[in-house]
């Protein structure tokens, strides 16, 4: 069995712009620095023939490539507990149509429906009974948080091994996107 998800690949830079939001949060489990991605959609535990299906199925997805840049920061949470603390990303129609175009690819090849609405962000952390007025002090201190343009030129998939110190992301296979002129 492998854990997978199809995901951007963030820059270097923008990686490292991203680190540097990562602190001053009790209770936090940041994301490191080479973990740090939008996940497009989480596909979970399958078998290895069905990996290979998956990359096919991705092989045809087709979408120009595109800018993408990171805007603030915010969290989700669970009734009263905030669980993740997030960077947003700008609003880009390209995004969506290319997240549409690999849900679409994976629900032909008899994957079910993602339920969850699309909220595209890069997760900074995740959180355990962290005090909500320290979210809140790194929610209005990272408000303002810019980071990019850079541009999307391929999709990943990735593979994700669970390890008691956090999980390991490897990028098994990437997808060109179409340049645009």
């Amino acid at each position: 069995m492998i854990r997978l998800f199809v995901g951007i690949e963030l820059p270097e830079d923008i990686r490292l712009s991203l680190g540097d939001l990562c602190g001053g949060v009790p209770g936090a489990n940041w994301t490191p620095d080479e973990n740090l991605h939008l996940t497009l959609r989480f596909i979970g535990e399958i078998s290895e023939g069905e990996a290979h299906d998956v990359h096919d199925a991705l092989m045809g997805v087709r979408c120009p490539s595109f800018e993408l840049s990171l805007a603030g920061v915010g969290h989700f949470s669970t009734g009263d507990e905030v669980r993740v603390l997030w960077a947003g990303v700008g609003k880009s129609n390209e995004l969506n149509q290319l997240q549409r175009n690999v849900e679409s690819a994976l629900v032909r090849m008899g994957f079910p429906p993602e339920e969850r609405r699309f909220r595209p962000h890069v997760t900074l952390a995740r959180l355990g009974g962290t005090p909500i007025g320290r979210v809140q002090d790194f929610l209005a201190h990272n408000a303002l948080f810019r980071a990019g343009p850079f541009a999307v030129e391929w999709f990943t998939l990735f593979s994700s091994h669970r390890r008691a110190e956090g999980a390991i992301y490897t990028a098994e296979a990437e997808y060109p996107l179409a340049l645009v002129a």
